[in-house]
């Protein structure tokens, strides 16, 4: 019996980005190591996939400023927490960015 694996794919609308937060290390301070459940998550992200842009009343198309693969920074509250294919990710507006990470 053959099984086929399927991936879903999924593409936001408009001015939305789909994120992936990075993880930061284990965090260890003074030999304490702190569970999961108390961590604070990370305000840092990759970004998967973006929408076309954002459009005004008259129809024209503004392209967005981040594209796939950017590294950006985020607040603590944006976006909506989605799960796909078992792995947890954020859908945000690109207004909700605070900036894009450089090397």
């Amino acid at each position: 019996m053959a099984t086929s694996s399927t991936t879903k794919t999924f593409t936001p609308l408009h001015d939305r980005i789909l994120v992936r937060r990075v993880e930061e290390g284990e965090t260890i301070r003074g030999g304490i190591i702190i569970p999961d459940s108390a961590k604070e998550k990370p305000q840092e992200g990759e970004v998967l996939s973006v929408g076309k842009g954002k459009s005004n009343d008259e129809g024209k198309v503004f392209p967005l400023d981040v594209k796939a693969g950017d590294r950006v920074l985020f607040g603590k509250y944006s976006g909506t927490e989605i799960k796909i294919d078992g792995e947890e990710l954020l859908i945000m507006r690109e207004e909700e960015v605070l900036g894009i990470l450089s090397k």
